[in-house]
């Protein structure tokens, strides 16, 4: 048995989508399941059980014999959520009651942890242990990721395998659900259809030009791929960035969702909103050098090819991986 948790959310449910290509069929899917939308992303997927978030710990108490690996998806991922009592429940007791578990009952896992940990950049970008206690989350989501890799860290106990993954910014099919916080070529996508157009934030910071603030776009399907990875590779333990190891910017994320939905370009510009204008991040890049140091080579899809499959294949018609 695999367990993933955040099963209904976007990058969970992509997992359990390519563990089925692979034939992993016995899944326990592990979420918050009162949420319909959500819950589409699971459709004709091979799941053996659904356990409600809440009843998980002691649903492991009974079965753990028989659970061979976790990824542990789950997590509040709203970066504009203030609710810090949430976010400790959430993000970081929740992940240490799953640590310890795993601990207890010796099950390699995999975690969420965030890019977001990172703050403005001011340490640079690269997934060093050390520097894990000098860095400045801009939001209290990133607080709360960090917090967690911070006592990880400090652990004596730790699973005999595991991997804490900082996601950059990661998108593609199965994010229909997640509002203001899906991905930006998913929001251009649907201003495009509405309006032939896309408004971009304009740059507040006299160092770049408006639409060239740049991020390190990752395409789910390449999180999976290194999420599959781990599960058989199982050996050096430690946080590891995922992203492409190329920042690039919102014009060229732009453009090529244009370019895929064959619509003429159309971009304009609008302030920064001033809550956020503070805290708004003009540029990151994953180094990638410690995950391709343990042995992985797949080559990530470019943006151009991410975004084309993402639009052709599956927003077009709705479609679902």
């Amino acid at each position: 048995m695999i367990v993933v948790t955040g099963a209904a959310g976007f990058i969970g449910s992509c997992m359990i989508s390519r563990l089925n290509q692979d034939n992993f069929n016995y899944i326990i899917a592990v979420d918050d399941f009162s949420f319909p939308e959500k819950n589409k992303n699971l459709e004709g997927k091979n799941i053996q059980e659904k356990v409600e978030r809440e009843e998980f710990f002691n649903w492991l108490e009974q079965n753990h014999e028989e659970v061979e690996f976790i990824f542990h998806m789950g997590a509040r991922t709203n970066t504009a959520e203030f609710d810090v009592e949430l976010l400790n429940h959430l993000n970081l007791e929740y992940t240490k009651k799953m640590w310890k578990a795993c601990c207890d009952y010796q099950i390699p896992l995999v975690y969420a942890s965030s890019a977001a940990t990172y703050g403005l950049g001011e340490h640079g970008y690269e997934d060093s242990e050390e520097i894990i206690y000098d860095l400045e989350p801009l939001n209290p989501y990133g607080v709360s990721k960090n917090d967690f890799d911070k006592w990880a860290m400090q652990q004596e106990e730790k699973p005999f395998f595991w991997a804490g993954l900082k996601f950059f910014n990661v998108y593609g099919p199965n994010e229909y659900h997640k509002g203001r916080m899906a991905s930006v070529i998913l929001h251009a996508f649907r201003q495009i259809s509405d309006t032939n157009g896309m408004k971009l934030f304009r740059s507040h910071n006299p160092e770049f030009k408006d639409g060239e603030q740049t991020r390190d776009f990752v395409y789910v399907k390449d999180v999976v791929e290194v999420m599959m990875f781990l599960m058989h590779h199982r050996k050096n333990s430690g946080l590891y960035n995922l992203g492409t190891g190329k920042g690039r910017t919102f014009l060229d994320l732009t453009t090529n969702t244009f370019k895929a939905m064959n619509v003429e370009e159309n971009i304009s510009f609008v302030d920064t909103p001033e809550d956020i204008r503070d805290k708004y991040q003009y540029f990151t890049e994953a180094n990638m050098d410690k995950l391709k140091g343990i042995g992985y080579s797949r080559p990530f899809h470019t943006l151009e090819e991410g975004v084309e499959d993402y639009v052709k294949n599956y927003l077009l018609d709705g479609k679902y991986y």
